[in-house]
């Protein structure tokens, strides 16, 4: 599907467009596949990666620019919605400003893309947008919503829309395995609780199941990908063996364990081999045969959640991860 189309991702200079772009170049040889960020530096060092490549394209601008978006999206088959103001903390103290990203930036995005004539949207999404306990949390519940909504809201149009959601992603720019590794030599790793567990991924895992909802979609769709989970402690030990471990509490907005599937959610959640499937309330689309497919529906009760999954990461796995991933580990 994806092969000799032209592609956008927002957000493209972050953790994923880097992993994204090079292996959806490889895979699929898209004839344009277009960076759009807001930051031109990251632009002009992510740039340098792909020289002459003329497949590769750079487009500045913001999500919450809805003109600039629209001069974006001209002649564009498929878009990954990938820009978030993401950290929790962050959103916590600048909460205007994580909705015009987070919401605001997503109902752009989906009016331009209608206009437009885009073919398929995928929207990602995180583990903190269900039952969100946090600001970052509940604009990208908003989000989803409004990507599941923009289904309806297109009216004649043909174009879809579908939401991935994931855990923490392993190494990425901000995320806990590069801050633990700066700290390694210091012997202490703060942790704010002992029993705190979270889920994670590989961002090659990611792109795979955002490739996945492209191609599968009939829009409306939310994927969750099966993921294993870890605890804190055991993250720490895979860092630093010997490090002494300083408790220092939650910070706010955060949650004890990640959940990725609420049970308000379960009537309407497919389970397949590798992913389970949300499946929108709205118009009766969670009873589409032609959306659920070869899906089994999980019991009333179903939880998806970080402490109770059934998939747990060791630390020895995760210390081997390390060891091959350290040159790239929290540079993209």
């Amino acid at each position: 599907m994806l092969s000799n189309s032209s592609i956008l991702i927002t957000g493209g200079t972050g953790s994923f467009g880097h992993t994204f772009v090079p292996m959806t170049l490889e895979k699929y040889n898209p004839r344009r596949l277009v960076i759009f960020s807001r930051d031109e530096m990251k632009q002009w060092e992510m740039a340098k990666l792909y020289g002459n490549d003329k497949r590769v394209r750079f487009f500045i601008g913001d999500v919450r620019d809805k003109d600039r978006l629209a001069r974006a999206l001209d002649g564009i088959e498929f878009v990954v919605h990938a820009a978030a103001t993401k950290i929790v903390p962050t959103a916590e103290y600048n909460p205007f400003e994580c909705v015009k990203t987070n919401v605001l930036g997503a109902m752009n995005l989906i009016d331009a893309c209608i206009d437009c004539g885009v073919k398929r949207v995928v929207a990602l999404s995180t583990d903190k947008a269900s039952s969100p306990a946090n600001l970052y949390g509940a604009t990208k519940l908003a989000s989803d919503k409004l990507f599941v909504a923009g289904n309806a809201y297109a009216g004649f149009h043909n174009t879809r829309f579908a939401v991935v959601r994931y855990g923490n992603v392993m190494g990425s720019r901000g995320s806990v395995i590069p801050y633990f590794l700066s700290l390694a030599e210091k012997g202490v790793l703060p942790i704010t609780d002992k029993r705190m567990t979270r889920f994670m991924i590989t961002l090659e895992q990611g792109v795979d199941l955002v490739w996945h909802a492209f191609e599968d979609m009939v829009g409306g769709e939310i994927y969750v990908k099966k993921i294993p989970s870890m605890k804190i402690t055991e993250l720490a030990r895979a860092v630093t063996p010997d490090a002494k471990l300083e408790i220092v509490g939650i910070r706010p907005g955060e949650k004890l364990h990640e959940q990725m599937i609420g049970i308000e959610d379960a009537l309407h959640t497919y389970e397949y081999p590798d992913y389970y499937k949300v499946l929108p309330a709205i118009h009766n689309w969670s009873n589409d045969p032609e959306r659920i497919k070869d899906g089994k529906k999980v019991q009333q009760d179903f939880i998806y959640s970080s402490d109770t999954n059934a998939d747990w990461m060791s630390a020895e796995f995760l210390s081997r991860w390390i060891m091959a991933n350290r040159n790239i580990i929290g540079l993209i």
